[in-house]
């Protein structure tokens, strides 16, 4: 069985997930935005570097043609000269070579560092842009494994494989013309060689790469898997799910090992192939420039026509050696290059996926009143607000009030085209009104909070929020103008100050304070060693259950929003807590909208009035008085004669 939550994806058999055309090309765009002029820096230190070894081919030339065999005749004082200035020509370039190589160094760690941090910040900047549904369907451990796994890839990529290609390239081609000076004929046999190796290299090559992917794939599942596992240790330890969450993990990680092991079979056997068939080419071409030698054949370069020397066989050996070992050294490049473009396949996925989309044009601005009552935008805060309401048909502006009177009607929803979650709902809320939603699970209560917040829009109907159809609001706008209570609440590392000011990012220290005390957290952080200024980690593990809620209700204070949500916020208190929680609560919605979902239906019974959902319709509405006297569904709740699942 999968883990907990999770399900398992078995691809034996399936395709393979497969790396994107154009990837490679993306990686390249990234890396040329910042750090184009860099990388032509990098490029010279490359070609002086080029330089240098061919410098070392002619030089080894003319030691042989000019210096070793004359002097094996004439003695070694008449070539002195002569092996003086090969030798200080070949230092020369050396010295350069190495001090190009210590500069190419540096700056490519600045090159590979910063293309990274604009990968991630074009990575975090899509991902809050997303749609509450893609974190709903992917997992979080998934999403993570982009962050580290996959852009670690990418550094390999760019700070190893990218430079190896631009060297191979400027390698090949200049030792190739400089084959091409030498001797035609033993170019023709060098390119008939390494068109063998290259096309072996080649078919090897891409079969590495179908399998990368997968592998990327098999460590975001693992690493999913784990996380997910260290979160819920304390459900897996009570209900001795330890071994069954072994096997899982085993499945995971065997899946993983198969995948990673037939990616890198296939790349690790290239370099041994491409080193054989190298030193294979390297021995015939020995032999078949000793026959030439012997045999006096006429050598026909570019440099002209002429009897084949002794100094340019040893040459072209030494040259025909750079080329097959910059193949070798290519080869060995293609499991980081295959599994970098796989990782970098994984991000750009993710920069790729479809943004929220807002279509909204009424936005929220603070507002003062003229003498006549006319609202005036202020840049200042003023504590009054209202939808700003452009009108393209004669380009007049009006503003409409924030309250928080919304209104649905005959609304229907669906998370997936064919399945419908919510049926013909409609219902209204006057500023001030208490609105709870009761039901068992499944029913639709989260649902119609998400759709008035916009975390997903409706199929059919109209959400009407101050009379204003909520989706000509801009979303951001239309979520400044509420605050959210979860039942799972989410604290971030910082002071509580920090977690409380969340809810107001400008809000002064003494607001946060006097939103604490309204929530009544105010006493049990003044208990803290820190008070206000204790550090919260791991969500706040070091807070009880109840503590954190209570930071969490503040937060939501502090916005001081028209509109409040509480989705289920005192299911996880205790009821001493409970107490000081619906006290603050209650004070918190003060002249405010409140939508409250609840299975304790003591915190709703002063609700103004109660909906009663099953499968996604409303099936009773009233007060908590009216509906008793119904004796429906909510009245065998209240008194036990029916329980919620």
């Amino acid at each position: 069985m999968p883990g907990p939550g999770r399900m398992k994806f078995d691809r034996k058999g399936g395709m393979k997930p497969q790396i994107k055309k154009g990837t490679f090309k993306r990686v390249l765009a990234y890396v040329k935005k910042d750090y184009g002029k860099q990388m032509l820096v990098i490029t010279l230190c490359i070609v002086l570097g080029s330089v240098a070894s061919l410098v070392s081919t002619v030089a080894i030339r003319r030691l042989i043609d000019n210096v070793i065999i004359p002097g094996m005749s004439s003695g070694l004082s008449e070539v002195w000269g002569d092996l003086l200035g090969i030798i200080a020509t070949m230092g020369a370039f050396y010295i350069a070579a190495i001090l190009a190589n210590l500069l190419r160094g540096m700056i490519m760690a600045e090159i590979t560092q910063g293309t990274l941090m604009n990968i991630r910040n074009s990575m975090f900047r899509k991902m809050e842009k997303l749609p509450i549904k893609y974190f709903d369907v992917n997992p979080h451990g998934e999403i993570m494994s982009t962050y580290t796994n996959d852009t670690d890839s990418i550094r390999e990529l760019i700070g190893r494989c990218i430079p190896s290609l631009i060297e191979s390239a400027l390698t090949v081609i200049s030792v190739f013309t400089m084959m091409l000076v030498y001797s035609l004929w033993l170019t023709l046999a060098v390119i008939i060689g390494i068109a063998g190796i290259v096309r072996l290299s080649a078919g090897i090559a891409g079969k590495s790469g179908k399998y990368m992917m997968g592998q990327q794939k098999s460590i975001a599942a693992e690493e999913g898997f784990v996380e997910e596992m260290i979160e819920g240790q304390r459900v897996v330890k009570v209900f001795c799910h330890q071994e069954q969450a072994k096997k899982d993990f085993d499945a995971l990680n065997e899946q993983l090992r198969n995948d990673s092991t037939t990616a890198h079979r296939f790349g690790n056997i290239l370099g041994p192939i491409n080193n054989n068939m190298g030193n294979i080419l390297y021995v015939l071409l020995a032999l078949f420039g000793t026959l030439m030698v012997h045999a006096g054949v006429t050598n026909v370069s570019l440099s002209g026509i002429s009897t084949i020397s002794t100094g340019i066989i040893i040459s072209f050996l030494s040259m025909a050696k750079t080329m097959t070992q910059t193949i070798g050294n290519l080869s060995q490049q293609v499991n980081m290059f295959t599994m970098g473009l796989a990782g970098a396949s994984r991000i750009f996925e993710l920069i790729d996926q479809e943004t929220e989309k807002d279509e909204g044009y009424v936005t929220l601005v603070n507002v003062t009143k003229d003498e006549n009552g006319a609202f005036i935008e202020s840049e200042k805060q003023t504590g009054l607000w209202a939808f700003r309401h452009p009108h393209t048909a004669d380009g007049s502006v009006t503003y409409t009030e924030l309250k928080g009177d919304i209104v649905m009607e005959h609304v229907d929803f669906g998370y997936t085209e064919d399945k419908q979650v919510l049926f013909d709902m409609s219902l209204y809320a006057k500023p001030g009104q208490k609105i709870a939603f009761v039901g068992a699970t499944g029913a639709g209560k989260t649902t119609v909070t998400n759709l008035i917040n916009r975390f997903y829009d409706i199929a059919d109907g109209k959400i009407r929020y101050d009379g204003i159809n909520i989706n000509k609001i801009k979303k951001p706008d239309l979520r400044r103008s509420l605050a959210i209570v979860l039942q799972d609440v989410n604290l971030f590392t910082g002071t509580v100050l920090e977690n409380i000011r969340y809810g107001r990012l400008d809000a002064t220290d003494e607001e946060c304070i006097e939103a604490a005390k309204l929530a009544n957290a105010d006493s049990f952080i003044s208990r803290l060693p820190e008070g206000y200024n204790t550090m919260l980690t791991g969500n706040g593990s070091n807070l009880s259950q109840g503590q954190r809620q209570l930071i969490s209700i503040a937060r939501a204070a502090v916005a001081n929003p028209p509109v409040l949500i509480m989705d289920e916020a005192t299911s996880s208190i205790d009821t001493r807590t409970e107490a000081l929680v619906q006290k603050g609560m209650d004070n918190l919605m003060k002249g405010r909208t409140v939508f409250v979902i609840a299975h304790r239906l003591s915190t709703i019974r002063n609700s103004n009035a109660i909906m009663v959902l099953d499968h996604g319709k409303i099936i009773e509405r009233g007060t908590h008085e009216q509906l008793l006297e119904m004796k429906g569904t909510y009245w065998q709740l209240y008194t036990g004669a029916f329980e919620l699942e």
